[in-house]
């Protein structure tokens, strides 16, 4: 795996590590801190993000993907999550992060020591849209 790749990974990974406990961001929102795309969020938690609070982590509209809803639920419920009637997930708009506030302690977790050799600089350079992430909060882009 080259450098570059390795730190999209460690980014993203500190980015959904920050998500606070009771609080829900989803895919898209994450991907906009980090100056990616949602499916790539989505890969990197699939592959990489057992370490991590993946419970946090859901679709726009809060529901928790593939299989991972009946692991999740009880991790919920202990951080007060209520799950919506249909039992899919909870609803975004109650639970979701402050995306401002998520994105201000990223950029503070990632300012830490200068970057490998050939590593790309902060993500906001190849954000695709011109919104703040903080428009992310609906999980939408």
């Amino acid at each position: 795996m080259d450098a570059r790749r390795e730190l999209i990974i460690e980014r993203v990974l500190r980015c959904v590590e920050l998500v606070p406990p009771g609080r829900v961001a989803s895919y898209g929102a994450i991907a906009a801190i980090c100056g990616v795309g949602p499916r790539q969020v989505g890969s990197i938690m699939r592959h990489y993000g057992s370490g991590v609070p993946w419970w946090r982590i859901t679709t726009h509209a809060g529901d928790i993907g593939g299989d991972h809803g009946p692991a999740a639920k009880p991790i919920w419920e202990a951080e007060g999550i209520r799950l919506k009637p249909n039992g899919l997930g909870c609803r975004y708009a109650d639970y979701a992060a402050d995306m401002g506030e998520l994105e201000r302690r990223w950029r503070k977790a990632i300012a830490g020591p200068p970057a490998p050799a050939g590593a790309p600089p902060a993500a906001s350079w190849w954000r695709k849209s011109s919104k703040p992430a903080a428009s992310a909060a609906t999980g939408s882009r």
